[in-house]
């Protein structure tokens, strides 16, 4: 590894991260590194599950099955352009065929932030006009690569965002207190604080952990319905996101949606169906399913009126995650939309 920084012009040569808004992509650019491989070394064998977006950014890197080498990607082409076999479990083995340098981001944050990006976070922009303090967006991605805010359907991100209320706070000031009742889930927007936990043995608490900004607390104790198990208190001045008790439980549950199996969505198709591609055109163009119609999850709104109401839909993009958002956009405008299982690499 080489541990060098990426500049976003770099990032923006790859598909699909040329979609991503320029905050959203500066973001990403901080969080990755360039990667090497020395000649013959495997980057991934046939059957690995480890989910990770790569791209080949210079050098040779052969593509094998069955001991044959079955395709050769070379950094700076056509080619290199698109995630190296992005289906999963892999159906090759990836080996450099010189010295290869490659970047690799974790395929459930690159998704997640494709829906966020793409589900119009310019309707939450005035979040970083109430005192956040220089933070910008920041915090928002931040929390978006949390394991935790993985498993929030993605119809129901944007409305989490514009849900939460922002609490200043000073130096010494506590947060939350260790035995009282959960009320909310917080994200510190801006600052630092600290979570001690009080003991028998210990009155003034024995220190836990320091947040900084993008770090979340008290969801246990909405999940699970005990009190606060600890005491978040500023370490500086600051700022939280919070979310109340009841929004916190309903954001957490999936919409009402229709998930179809690959042979069930090509059953709807062969009765009249359509299936509907909501990734990016660069995406659609390197994969997608015959006789598609691509609409990119950020034009579903602008575009909802060229479509048929008497059709069905099955919405498809690489995980799901996209598709069940516009689903959910269709679904609420009275159109019959369904979400394939899993995502086109899936199957």
């Amino acid at each position: 590894m080489t541990g060098e920084q990426l500049d976003t012009e770099l990032l923006r040569t790859f598909s699909p991260l040329d979609g991503l808004k320029r905050d959203n992509l500066a973001a990403l650019a901080r969080k990755v590194q360039i990667r090497e491989l020395s000649p013959r070394q495997f980057l991934f064998k046939e059957g690995d599950t480890e989910k990770r977006t790569v791209y080949v950014v210079s050098g040779s890197l052969e593509l094998i099955s069955d001991g044959k080498v079955e395709e050769i990607i070379k950094g700076g082409t056509a080619a290199a352009r698109n995630p190296v076999a992005a289906v999963f479990p892999r159906r090759v083995a990836a080996r450099a065929r010189d010295r290869v340098q490659y970047i690799s981001i974790d395929s459930d944050l690159l998704d997640v932030m494709l829906t966020w990006d793409q589900t119009g976070s310019y309707e939450v922009s005035e979040l970083n006009d109430k005192g956040g303090g220089g933070g910008g967006d920041d915090w928002m991605t931040m929390l978006l690569q949390t394991k935790a805010f993985h498993k929030i359907p993605p119809a129901n991100i944007q409305a989490i965002f514009m849900r939460m209320q922002q609490i200043n706070y000073k130096a010494g000031d506590v947060v939350l207190k260790q035995g009282a009742e959960g009320d909310y889930f917080y994200v510190l927007t801006r600052g630092r604080c600290l979570v001690t936990r009080e003991t028998p043995l210990n009155k003034d608490g024995i220190k836990l952990a320091e947040l900084g900004v993008g770090d979340t607390f008290g969801e246990e104790a909405l999940i699970s319905d005990a009190k606060r198990n600890a005491t978040v208190t500023m370490s500086t001045d600051g700022a939280v996101m919070r979310l109340g008790k009841d929004d916190f439980r309903n954001l957490l549950n999936e919409p009402m949606l229709d998930w179809v199996s690959v042979s069930e969505a090509e059953e709807i198709v062969k009765n009249g169906g359509l299936w509907l591609d909501v990734r990016l055109p660069s995406e659609f163009e390197n994969n997608h399913k015959e006789g598609a119609i691509n609409i990119p999850l950020y034009f579903i709104r602008l575009k909802i009126n060229a479509l048929d109401q008497d059709k069905k839909y099955v919405l498809c993009c690489d995980t799901g995650r996209r598709s069940s958002a516009g689903a959910y956009i269709l679904g609420e405008r009275g159109y019959q939309a369904y979400v394939l299982k899993g995502g086109i690499n899936a199957t």
